[in-house]
């Protein structure tokens, strides 16, 4: 819970000793979040009653403390939280909320020994329905499970020795597949990532857009069948969703003729991409999946890219379900917008990362002929798994999103505000919104601007290939769903503008050009969340239209409106739903007060979805304040992988 939201508890809110229906009457819990936290207390009273030493127990009879713990547990991770913070909350309440006597805890060291003599909380490795760690950490079961098993399996890998690698091969084949730039400045390190990845059965690599990801993973697969020789290698391509798998695969397809493979060593490497639900085997209605430890995936690579959408409960279960003997090649942003999911997972992987053990630095300099920063003895294993790509190709010196993008993740909110103010760079703009009665005006023009390539496209009856294609070039970005701001009034904000301008027939709610987002998952159709139709007229039937999907492998599917699963016109989208895409021009609109979600990760992913040119609508001292906030969810995965690096997770 935030602390702007829990100042705003109003001082008189004493009318009842009740904290969690407090809460709950101010909008801070939700009905499900106080349905567990009264779960929680009937299952303590009884275990209480029922127990033969109840005088050992009475301290924990008042069941409010318990039940606010359990209520703030549930609400964090449908807040994106792992569990929560008690000792932090506590500090939080009492700087911003004195006053509100009705949700206040008992002193926070009295309140986690009344927690700890509770029936239904556990130390670490006891199975109770919520853990308490000794950081003040409180966690629903299957969170602290998920992280630590997701943790040990992870440093288990990282630390786990290969079988015997040909390091003079390997070195010949690294010179063949990563001839250097000659502009290139310092370490090579997508080489150096593609030698971490076949000395180590997990690697990690992170970097922002226009580093080179996806085409070093594509010579990294390429080095790994080499390597193998005879044998041929299994390997799955998957990512979060389907548009960042279908955007994977086309990379994939695009590069990898480039490369002049022998045909046996091409055909090795998959030019189709899945989703991480349809590769483990998802189920309709069901958090289990089809592969796990007992039936693993029968695989001896696998990739996941956009590996900073994934959700911890998802991670944990993908790598449950890799072979002991499988690699595991993860890609991503670290400094984008975490998982939709509870968790934030790539970034606290990466938060060691930066420094080779001494060691392996020697080994990784042999085999890269690299000189590469000193290095330093390091608590984990996963020191040695994580490369982190520096060089972006996409983004020179002169590039104004590249240094915007660097100031937002320093945090430097004077530099980038400086920039943004700068015209010197004609690839960044801002525009000031007195409020939203004045969006229409300074936005009309970018919106029919950007999107006329696209509707032109449609009115002429272009390739459907050629119509994603355009559509594409352009897209406008809010930062909130709901509100004046939101990307509900931006949609309808769009359709107007480009009906005044007579771009689109809009009377009828099919009409040719209406671009739709998926927001329903529907496994039978094989349309999911994120998937994004385009309404075009059937050619088979003048009469009518049909949204159609393009598949990564090109291939068009088309469904009668009445068919789809739930969705949304799309001309504008939250940040959070562009994760995975690219567009040449975006256009970010800011809210004119400050947001619980409006934090840097937030502005550097929207400004990082742009190729060519960024304009941001609204104020600069919001843009300013976000640029400042750092939003870090709460978690022990960090500690886990990082401080304590060991099997098993003690208390």
């Amino acid at each position: 819970m935030e602390r702007d939201q829990i100042m705003a508890i109003p001082g008189d809110a004493t009318g009842s000793n009740d904290p969690v229906a407090t809460l709950r009457a101010l909008g801070l819990l939700g009905d499900l979040d106080v349905h567990f936290a009264r779960f929680m207390g009937r299952l303590a009273a009884r275990a209480v009653a029922v127990s033969a030493s109840v005088a050992e127990k009475v301290d924990s009879a008042e069941p409010a403390p318990l039940e606010l713990a359990a209520a703030l547990a549930s609400r964090a991770t449908a807040q994106g939280d792992v569990c929560v913070n008690l000792r932090q909350w506590a500090w939080r309440w009492r700087a911003g909320a004195v006053e509100s006597a009705a949700v206040a805890p008992p002193p926070i060291d009295e309140w986690l020994k009344r927690l700890r003599a509770s029936p239904v909380v556990g130390w670490p490795g006891e199975r109770h329905p919520l853990i308490l760690d000794r950081r003040g950490r409180l966690y629903l079961y299957r969170y602290w499970s998920y992280e630590r098993q997701f943790a040990d399996e992870l440093l288990q890998r990282a630390g786990a020795d290969l079988a015997e690698v040909d390091e003079t091969r390997l070195r010949v084949d690294l010179d063949g597949l990563f001839p250097r730039p000659p502009d290139l400045k310092g370490p090579d390190w997508q080489k150096v990532a593609a030698a971490v990845a076949a000395l180590k059965r997990v690697c990690v690599i992170s970097g922002g857009p226009g580093t080179g990801k996806t085409s070093t993973v594509l010579r990294i697969l390429a080095l790994l069948t080499a390597q193998a020789g005879a044998r041929p290698l299994r390997i799955a391509l998957a990512a979060p969703t389907g548009k960042a798998a279908a955007r994977l695969q086309e990379s994939i397809r695009a590069a990898k003729p480039a490369l002049r493979l022998a045909a046996a060593q091409a055909a090795q490497i998959p030019e189709e991409a899945s989703t991480l639900h349809r590769l483990l085997g998802g189920r309709p209605d069901s958090a289990a999946f089809r592969h796990h430890q007992d039936n693993p995936l029968p695989l001896d690579v696998l990739v996941v890219d956009e590996v900073s959408m994934v959700g911890l409960a998802l991670m944990a279960k993908t790598v449950d379900a890799l072979p002991p003997g499988a690699r595991l090649i993860l890609l991503g942003d670290k400094d984008q917008l975490a998982s939709v999911e509870a968790g934030s997972v790539l970034g606290e992987i990466c938060a060691g990362a930066g420094r080779f053990s001494p060691g392996f630095r020697e080994r990784l300099a042999a085999v890269t002929g690299e000189t590469l920063p000193e290095g330093r003895e390091a608590a984990s294993p996963l020191a040695d798994a994580i490369v982190l790509l520096r060089h972006s190709f996409r983004f020179g010196a002169a590039s104004g999103i590249g240094a915007l993008a660097r100031a937002v993740n320093r945090g430097d909110a004077a530099e980038a505000l400086g920039l943004l103010r700068d015209v010197r760079y004609a690839d960044i703009d801002w525009r000031l919104l007195e409020g939203a009665e004045a969006l229409p005006e300074p936005l009309a023009q970018a919106v029919a601007a950007g999107f006329a390539p696209y509707l032109q496209a449609v009115a002429s009856g272009a390739e459907p290939s050629v119509v994603f294609e355009r559509f594409n070039h352009f897209r406008v970005l809010g930062v909130l769903r709901d509100g004046p701001f939101g990307v509900v009034a931006l949609n309808r904000l769009c359709e107007t503008v480009l009906r005044e301008r007579g771009s689109l027939d809009s009377r009828q709610p099919w009409y040719a050009g209406r671009p739709v987002m998926i927001v329903r998952n529907d496994y039978n159709l094989r349309l999911f969340n994120g998937d994004i139709g385009i309404t075009l007229p059937d050619p088979d039937d003048s009469g009518r239209v049909k949204v159609y999907f393009l598949g990564g492998d090109g291939a068009l599917r088309g469904f009668v409106p009445a068919r789809l699963p739930e969705h949304e016109t799309v001309y504008a989208m939250t940040v959070h739903k562009s994760q995975g895409s690219e567009f040449d021009h975006v256009a970010l609109v800011t809210p004119h007060e400050p947001s619980p979600v409006l934090g840097r990760e937030l502005i550097y992913t929207a400004l990082t979805r742009a190729r060519q040119r960024v304009s941001f609508y609204g104020v600069l001292t919001v843009v300013a304040a976000a640029v400042e906030r750092r939003l870090r969810r709460s978690s022990g995965l960090r500690d886990r992988l990082w401080v304590e690096p060991r099997l098993g997770g003690g208390r």
